[in-house]
């Protein structure tokens, strides 16, 4: 069972698929609409009531909050699972398109997450951190199988996936970001010299 943020309670497997559900709608609808994205919409695409949402979130600084660290775990947390599912190359070039699906998701909330910082919230406390640490276990996999140079260090990917993202973010690029995530890939991979 998973334990709620805000108490040593563990939520029931209800409530959690309902937070999910929450957290998933609210990256969507903050993208498409700004901070003034309307609660009861979320709440009602979401498929829970008002009051679930309330409970969950009590302020719009909270949900926001709630719904970009939740991103930034899915993306995190996929390494592992991609690599126990593929060879550590494939593993990497899927884990470079789930980070432009996450960028994209973040640049959409930019407003929203702006809001956050500006209430004194920290939504990108650890981030930094936890991508390099994905980041960091797919290349030793890749290097442990002597598909990925070993001079490439998790910081550089990191810059070039930001760097792929900012310039082919919006979905009519998304056919550009996947021939540059390619690109980058070629020029992870080890070569026989």
């Amino acid at each position: 069972m998973v334990r709620s943020l805000d108490s040593d309670r563990p939520l029931r497997a209800d409530a959690q698929r309902n937070r999910e559900k929450i957290l998933s709608t609210a990256v969507r609808v903050f993208a498409e609409q700004g901070l003034g994205a309307n609660f009861d919409q979320i709440a009602k695409e979401a498929g829970v009531g008002a009051g679930t949402l309330y409970r969950n979130f009590p302020t719009r600084e909270s949900l926001v909050e709630a719904a970009y660290r939740n991103e930034l775990s899915r993306l995190c947390d996929a390494a592992p699972d991609l690599l126990m599912r593929m060879p550590p190359h494939e593993a990497i070039r899927a884990w470079m398109g789930r980070f432009i699906d996450y960028a994209t998701a973040k640049l959409g909330m930019a407003d929203a997450l702006r809001a956050v910082i500006d209430s004194g919230g920290n939504p990108y406390a650890h981030s930094r951190e936890m991508m390099l640490e994905s980041i960091s276990s797919l290349l030793d996999a890749g290097i442990a199988a002597g598909t990925i140079r070993s001079d490439i260090t998790p910081a550089d990917m990191l810059a070039s996936l930001t760097g792929i993202a900012l310039a082919s973010h919006k979905p009519e690029q998304r056919e550009q970001a996947e021939r540059l995530l390619d690109l980058t890939m070629d020029g992870l991979r080890h070569r026989e010299t």
